[in-house]
């Protein structure tokens, strides 16, 4: 009797396990970090125990970033590695945390998402056809987006 009890309660704990969903948040946009990325990025021969330390990954940093609606390279004057005018007004802003983290609501959509620095605006991504940091909003989903800020990286 006591094993039959131990084996429906495992049972039992096993199917309430499988049940359980992972969380999700409602609603749908975009979710990322902002990393700052500077000085020389070249590969190098390097210690064993600097080797560690260095991953090239940038620095978490606080950054206003606005989102627009999706944007062509055409759509922008550029100027020092940097967008000085886009021909579309944004459609929001905001600010990352401290640690450069991020998430806004969208509705379903393409927009074009840029950091705002010192001189200008900063995307790093483009996609064939010319869209700037292209990024897919779609009902429900949460897309990730890492930016990594590195108009002052030498590659």
């Amino acid at each position: 009797m006591n094993q039959l009890l131990r084996i429906l309660i495992a049972f039992a704990f096993t199917s309430i396990l499988f049940q359980c969903a992972p969380y999700q948040p409602e609603g749908q946009g975009v979710v990322g970090q902002v990393t700052w990325l500077e000085g020389n990025q070249m590969p190098m021969v390097l210690e064993e125990e600097k080797k560690a330390k260095d991953t090239n990954t940038g620095n978490p940093v606080k950054r206003t970033v606005r989102v627009y609606p999706l944007i062509k390279i055409s759509d922008v004057t550029l100027e020092n590695s940097l967008f000085q005018s886009v021909a579309a007004k944004p459609i929001t802003e905001f600010e990352t945390d401290e640690n450069g983290k991020y998430s806004i609501n969208l509705s379903p959509g393409r927009y074009s998402i840029l950091t705002v620095e010192e001189g200008g605006l900063f995307a790093s991504i483009f996609d064939g056809d010319g869209n700037i940091q292209p990024v897919t909003v779609k009902e429900n989903e949460w897309t990730l987006l890492d930016i990594v800020v590195n108009y002052k990286a030498a590659y």
